[in-house]
């Protein structure tokens, strides 16, 4: 609800102008003109039987990767031809490595983090592209091969596990107190943590985007910004939609005001009241409040333009971490106020833009999201605590099988990142003396960054390609390794590549007419036969159980390479 009271105050910056377009809204619009409008005769099929025809396409096929042929979410061909060779599985394997010559023809793989490819604009996917092919195929090998940086040998190349120096899982539940706090002497005894090498860099990564976030936005659109502030507009571009919307009455300004003051006052309660419980005092919620307002605008402008949403969990994560050390729930809780209520207020706002395309009075768009905020979150929460009662081991993969669906990657780095930033804290890993301490410097390296560009773009103005270099997207190509794959984005840049540009180029008027709705097709029928597939099989333990039911095929993937390091299932070097 946080979220709802900042999308209000930021309307003018993020839905009014008319570059702010949320590229993501496009397959929306296509798919509600689909079912609603109705089309003259033309050569071709219609958009509506068209939706029909790949929805249903999309609902059969994920039967395959979903359930009975799930090695199609990760073909690692390189591991059948090499099965003995730990090297070339670090390589090839789709779910454990760097996944060169591996792919995956699952749409739920390609599009779960970082969108849909088909609504990502060419140029985004470009500046990913880039980021991506240099974070993995150059800087991750040099570091791990070359270099063996922070040890690196000694851990999978990939995995979203925490380690001991010997290579082996960390037991978190032998440094924490009773009261889930940090038993520093227990600590100093079982011996500090360590991170795979691209979880490590995937970091630093981090560090260097939300510095860039901010230098690109100053730059690029901070003078635009300083105008709309100061309500000198009048030559401002207005979105012809905007102006059409100005039939409507508008929502007050105090409507979201008031959502956001009771929200505040309800969390402020929360942490006075339950003080122990939460572990973060009235002054953290503040602080969480502050970080989240003054970050949702360069964010939202990133993903307003581009469809991609600079993350700064990191960021939020590592300064409460600083502050308040061995606390992992007060980390946790700063994290959701901090980061997730900027998540919450970019989607309305997005919705907002949704609106303005379609048409809808924004007091009935204000109303209907927010009894749908409301409806949804206690749905949410009462699915969640069934699935925790009723799946038994969820989210515990060293009992699930291999192929079970509730291995819960997101959850497990989430659970890693409240232990290295909440419960170790930032002090002992990144640190004077920390093992990861010159991952810091990256702030400084992403600030620099996005300098040259715009330098570049004011002395060459009649090179229009110039500002098209966005060093925060570049920088995002690196973003959710893990829990996402390297598999799952060179996918994704592939797919959206076809379709963006050389369907785009070679095939327009088909792109025009087709690409958004199939875009919605593709979401909506691997949708509705996941959950098909969870409630008539996977929710009463039917399951198949042969080679192609299980993804990857690289057991040696996850094996470290380091001399004397003892490993199950791992030859010792």
């Amino acid at each position: 609800m946080i979220g709802y009271g900042w999308a209000g105050l930021l309307r003018r910056y993020l839905v009014d102008p008319v570059e702010m377009w949320w590229p993501a809204n496009v397959a929306q619009v296509s798919l509600f003109r689909a079912l609603h409008e109705k089309e003259h005769k033309a050569k071709g099929m219609t958009r509506m039987k068209f939706f029909l025809f790949a929805f249903a396409a999309s609902f059969f096929y994920y039967l395959f990767p979903g359930y009975l042929f799930q090695i199609l979410s990760f073909f690692s061909w390189v591991c059948w031809a090499w099965p003995h060779n730990i090297t070339a599985q670090q390589i090839g394997s789709g779910a454990k490595g760097l996944g060169i010559g591996a792919f995956t023809l699952d749409w739920a793989g390609i599009s779960a983090y970082h969108g849909n490819p088909l609504v990502t604009p060419w140029v985004s996917i470009l500046n990913v592209g880039v980021g991506f092919v240099m974070f993995i195929y150059i800087i991750l090998p040099l570091c791990y091969w070359k270099y063996d940086t922070f040890d690196a040998r000694k851990f999978p190349i990939f995995s979203n596990q925490l380690f001991t120096n010997k290579g082996l899982k960390y037991d978190t539940t032998k440094i924490t107190t009773p009261q889930l706090e940090l038993d520093i002497a227990a600590y100093d005894n079982y011996g500090k943590l360590y991170l795979s090498p691209l979880f490590a860099l995937s970091i630093g990564s981090g560090f260097a985007r939300f510095s860039a976030t901010l230098i690109h936005v100053a730059l690029f659109h901070g003078g635009a910004i300083l105008k709309q502030s100061k309500s000198a507009v009048n030559n401002a571009k207005m979105d012809i939609h905007e102006k059409l919307m100005q039939s409507y009455k508008h929502v007050p300004e105090w409507w979201f005001l008031i959502i956001l003051f009771f929200s505040i006052a309800l969390s402020l309660l929360m942490s006075f009241v339950w003080r122990e419980t939460v572990q973060l005092a009235w002054w953290g919620m503040i602080f969480a409040f502050v970080l989240s307002f003054i970050v949702t605008l360069p964010v939202g402008v990133i993903q307003a333009t581009t469809n991609q949403q600079p993350g700064f969990d990191i960021i939020a994560q590592f300064m409460i971490g600083y502050v308040l050390p061995g606390k992992p729930i007060a980390n946790l809780l700063f994290k959701i106020y901090g980061r997730i209520s900027t998540v919450h207020a970019l989607s309305f706002l997005s919705d907002l833009k949704l609106g303005v395309y379609m048409k809808i009075p924004p007091r009935c768009m204000y109303t209907a999201q927010l009894v749908g905020t409301l409806v949804s979150g206690v749905a949410n929460l009462a699915v969640a605590w069934w699935m925790l009662e009723g799946i038994q081991n969820i989210c515990d993969t060293e009992v699930l099988p291999t192929d079970s669906p509730w291995t819960c990657p997101k959850y497990r780095v989430t659970f890693d990142a409240s232990v290295i930033w909440g419960l170790i804290g930032p002090r002992r890993l990144f640190g004077p003396g920390g093992l990861y301490r010159n991952l810091v410097w990256l702030f400084l390296v992403g600030a620099i960054l996005p300098v040259p560009i715009w330098v570049l773009s004011k002395i060459f103005p009649d090179k229009k390609w110039i500002p098209l270099i966005n060093m925060p997207v570049i920088l995002y190509g690196f973003a959710g390794l893990p829990p996402a794959t390297p598999t799952n984005i060179a996918s994704w840049l592939i797919t959206g590549a076809i379709f963006n540009y050389f369907i785009f180029k070679y095939h327009k008027r088909w792109w025009q007419k087709y690409n958004y709705v199939l875009c919605a097709a593709l979401d909506a029928g691997t949708a509705f036969m996941g959950v098909l597939l969870f409630f008539v099989l996977q929710n009463n333990n039917i399951l198949v159980h042969w080679w192609g039911s299980e993804a990857d095929h690289c057991p040696l993937a996850s094996c470290p390479t380091a001399p004397g390091i003892i490993v199950k299932g791992c030859p010792v070097f």
